[in-house]
């Protein structure tokens, strides 16, 4: 459904040159939940603005559904921004006009009749949940509502595709979760590919299909939410990561000598990654038993991503040193990641 292929765009500022996306070549299939994650001033914005050509390129191409955007006069880029739909952080709705007149507001030079606009436009009201507040203002709602307008604003014009920038930023988490609940429902019942800009891996793992990474500019590591949280491979992947799990606090309380990480003679603190299957086999009590260990579990995370399992374990474990030796090997085999974090 998109395709980018070589996308620079450069920036001019106070005599400076900025590459905010350096070389990206990317490809989002139809019907995907697509999010670019990164931090701020990473170019993930930048990007998905290239899409509808909100900002042009400076060098390489932009397909959307098999046309290339980049090489259309103005008048024919027009008509086919309509198949793209866009939310933003804030909102972006006419304070002065109802909830209604907002959703109705892309429909002014459709050729649909009024009765067919009327239709629609109460179709998309009740897909999000704002029926009722259709005669309300924007200043009467709240940020989820605002949001929900937005979205039912976007999908006004049937858009193959609907552009989500940092949408979910000014939410609270539950109004968050709705948010995301909502776009899923728009994804799987009308068929539109949904691309997803954030800097929360929470939100990439509540919705998204697959992601990409973006860092100074350039996409570092893409493929599916599974296989990134599975086994990221960049630094700032392993970051985003970690900001989704508890496990990594073991870090901080090593740094700071907290007790719990204070070891006697012979323990050594490890840290566990295991998916699919893995993650549902008594592996603890297996080592413990088989090779005479103690195991003292920390902290402990299993869940879902999509249908999946996926979880981890940080345990301090006491044993004989070739005892402990053979149990990370027997885990090794099993494809379980290990990583000694402190050993006495």
């Amino acid at each position: 459904m998109i395709r980018f292929e070589n996308v620079s765009k450069t920036f001019v500022s106070g005599g400076r040159t900025i590459e905010a996306v350096k070389n990206v070549n990317l490809e989002i299939e139809k019907g995907k939940v697509y999010g670019i994650i990164g931090f701020s001033g990473a170019g993930k914005s930048t990007l998905v603005r290239c899409i509808n050509l909100l900002e042009r390129p400076t060098e390489g191409r932009v397909y959307v559904d098999n046309v290339e955007l980049t090489g259309l006069p103005v008048s024919e880029l027009r008509k086919q921004r309509k198949n793209i739909g866009m939310i933003f952080q804030q909102f972006n709705l006419f304070k002065s006009r109802t909830v209604y007149e907002n959703v109705a507001f892309p429909l002014r030079k459709s050729s649909l009749t009024r009765a067919e606009k009327e239709e629609k436009i109460h179709q998309l009201l009740e897909l999000v949940g704002l029926t009722e507040y259709k005669n309300a203002y924007p200043s009467q709602l709240s940020g989820g509502q605002k949001q929900r307008v937005a979205i039912a604003r976007a999908l006004a014009n049937d858009p193959k595709v609907l552009l989500s920038d940092e949408s979910t930023s000014a939410l609270d988490p539950q109004t968050t979760k709705s948010i995301l609940k909502l776009l899923k429902k728009v994804n799987e019942e009308m068929g539109i590919t949904i691309v997803i800009i954030t800097h929360e891996m929470q939100v990439v793992k509540d919705i998204c299909d697959e992601v990409a990474v973006m860092e100074n500019g350039q996409v570092v590591e893409q493929g599916s939410v599974f296989e990134i949280f599975a086994s990221p491979k960049q630094p700032i992947t392993k970051n985003f990561v970690d900001s989704t799990s508890n496990l990594s606090r073991i870090y901080e309380l090593v740094q700071e000598k907290h007790p719990l990480t204070v070891l006697q003679k012979g323990q050594c603190i490890l840290r566990l990654r295991y998916l699919k299957q893995d993650a549902s086999e008594a592996l603890v009590s297996y080592i413990s038993r088989q090779f005479d260990l103690d195991m003292n579990i920390i902290f402990g995370n299993i869940e879902l991503i999509g249908e999946n399992p996926i979880g981890g374990l940080v345990a301090i474990v006491s044993g004989e040193k070739d005892a402990v030796k053979r149990a990370i090997g027997y885990l090794k085999n099993k494809q379980i990641g290990v990583e000694v974090i402190l050993d006495a």
